[in-house]
């Protein structure tokens, strides 16, 4: 199992659910109503997998290897996606099922989710198979899975703060000299790690 691998999978299914509701005729409200609360659920129980389980790895992981600026703002980008997909999928609960303003509504958080996806997978699933190892990653996949089948019924939407969040991931992380159980890539198994562990997160450029 690799967390990125399943991350992907969430992805699929999150474009198939998109999918099937743009086929699905507006007057069968009923439909369109169970299919986008199993839509809107979803999105959030998997921002907050990854909120939980990938990112702070994700950091981890970019500072052992003197790439902390990379996954910081990497990290920032996404909790600040995640913030506007809840806000979008918010935004669709204002209007009555099938009409043209929720139908405008969904789609603004099909571009939100669509234009998130795309530069998580360019960008953070990349990065994290570069730096992490693949025991790692089934740990973290075997955690992923766990979480969201424990929390299959949803979760509360709430928004994050970014640069809140990555303090919070910062103060939890190893400081110097503590010893990590992890695996690390070969290409960055012998640098040393920054001299405190900081993510610099004063510098971070959206707050």
């Amino acid at each position: 199992m690799d967390i990125t691998e399943l991350i992907l999978d969430d992805h699929r299914e999150q474009r198939r659910l998109f999918a099937i509701l743009e086929q699905i005729d507006r007057a069968e409200t009923d439909v369109l109503s169970a299919i986008w609360d199993r839509l809107a659920a979803f999105l959030e129980l998997h921002a907050k997998a990854e909120e939980e389980i990938f990112y702070p790895e994700l950091l981890q992981v970019g500072i052992a290897a003197r790439r902390a600026d990379r996954v910081e703002d990497e990290t920032l980008d996404a909790i600040h996606d995640h913030n506007e997909i809840r806000d979008a999928v918010a935004e669709v609960a204002q209007h009555q099922v099938g009409t043209d303003d929720w139908y405008a509504a969904v789609a603004a958080a099909n571009l939100a989710n669509s234009d998130h996806m795309a530069e998580e997978e360019r960008e953070g699933l990349t990065d994290f198979r570069r730096l992490a190892g693949l025991s790692r990653r089934h740990r973290l996949a075997v955690a992923f899975a766990a979480y969201e089948a424990r929390n299959y019924a949803g979760v509360e939407a709430v928004d994050e703060d970014p640069a809140g969040y990555i303090r919070e991931v910062e103060n939890k992380l190893p400081t110097e000299g503590e010893p990590s159980t992890e695996d690390q890539p070969p290409a960055t198994e012998n640098k040393p790690a920054p001299s405190n562990g900081s993510l610099s997160v004063g510098s971070l450029k959206r707050n």
